[in-house]
């Protein structure tokens, strides 16, 4: 299936897995809308993507700020959201309201913007919605993102029978070296990565660029749907 014309719009498409996602989709020469909380990482990914790409900023926690998103955006074919903050932490110390936030963001705010996006995806269109591999096999303090998680490839199932015969699916990444981690100072980042990768079969880590095919896939494969696709290095495996 071609993508060439289509219109594709990536949430969170400013940085990390969002933004190789949104040039892979360019190289597809698809027309691309991005959206993000902030003006200024949607401004630098204008310039990183170039081409006629259009961008918006949108708080997708927000159910009205999702519904006149799509209203400006209006019909369009493919839809991408890779944005969503989780929360890491025993269970028995992270603060409820910690846990909430997080699925007010990861989860629920992929929900609203699904809800927000049908009466304009195209019938024969595609969503693709983002989990993690904490979802299949989470280590110790993961609870709450392996419920998160889980969740959302539950919402995917059910999405995919209620919105035929648009298709629905999910990527479930595993660690992926992205702007997220910028923070950690620069030994203990590479140690991280380092160690993970010794652990897993890929032996080393995924790059955005890694998950950035696998979205476009979702997109072309007309056939399938209902599905998660792990790209994780094989880190459930271990």
């Amino acid at each position: 299936m071609s993508l060439e014309g289509k219109r594709v719009v990536v949430v969170g498409g400013t940085s990390g897995i969002g933004l190789a996602t949104a040039k892979a989709f360019l190289e597809e020469s698809a027309q691309v809308i991005i959206a993000s909380r902030s003006a200024a990482k949607l401004s630098e990914a204008k310039q990183t993507l170039g081409g006629d790409v259009e961008a918006y900023e949108l708080d997708f926690r927000s159910e009205e700020k999702v519904t006149d998103f799509f209203q400006k955006v209006s019909k369009f074919d493919h839809l991408v959201i890779t944005a969503g903050d989780g929360a890491m932490g025993l269970f028995s110390d992270l603060p409820i309201e910690s846990a909430k936030e997080a699925f007010d963001s990861k989860f629920w705010g992929q929900y609203a913007t699904v809800k927000a996006a049908i009466p304009h995806l195209d019938k024969d269109g595609s969503i693709t919605l983002t989990s993690g591999v904490y979802g299949r096999r989470p280590p110790q303090g993961a609870s709450t993102l392996a419920a998160i998680n889980s969740a959302i490839e539950g919402l995917v199932r059910g999405l995919a029978v209620e919105l035929t015969p648009a298709r629905v699916n999910v990527v479930s990444p595993g660690l992926v070296d992205t702007p997220i981690f910028a923070g950690m100072p620069e030994e203990h980042r590479k140690a991280m990565f380092e160690g993970v990768a010794q652990q897993i079969p890929a032996k080393r880590v995924g790059k955005p660029e890694d998950l950035a095919q696998t979205y476009v896939y979702l997109a072309k494969n007309g056939y399938t749907t209902g599905t998660t696709v792990l790209v994780d290095g094989g880190t459930h495996l271990v």
